[in-house]
């Protein structure tokens, strides 16, 4: 499609591609794969204990774990950090128990709700 432009009083002849063809200034992207688990809806039934389970408040990246599987922790202990908005967040146990599974590693991007770390 030719078309007939003015840019500060002076006129330019452009020739412009139709949108529904696929345009060589955009081209088309490999589907994006993300290292994220995925985790199940708000609401959405469950194979955790939910108070067995810790979960993300918030979307991050992990940068330590201080817990180890097979470990035993008190309520309130620290199990590991994570750092989101340029800000370190501590993510500790809820209940007592042990560390049955850590579902993430050091330098993992984590969603909101996303499972940490499931306690038995």
């Amino acid at each position: 499609m030719k078309l007939k432009i003015t840019i500060d009083g002076k006129g330019y002849d452009v020739e412009v591609e139709d949108a529904a063809e696929p345009s060589l200034l955009e081209p088309s992207l490999p589907p994006v794969q993300s290292a994220v688990l995925p985790t199940a809806a708000i609401g959405a039934s469950s194979n955790f204990d939910e108070t067995k389970v810790v979960r993300s408040p918030l979307a991050g990246v992990i940068t330590r774990l201080q817990a180890q599987c097979g470990e035993s922790v008190k309520a309130n202990q620290l199990l590991l950090l994570m750092e989101a908005m340029k800000m370190e967040i501590k993510i500790a146990a809820h209940s007592a128990g042990t560390v049955k599974s850590i579902e993430v590693a050091t330098g993992d991007a984590v969603r909101p709700n996303q499972i940490l770390v499931c306690l038995e």
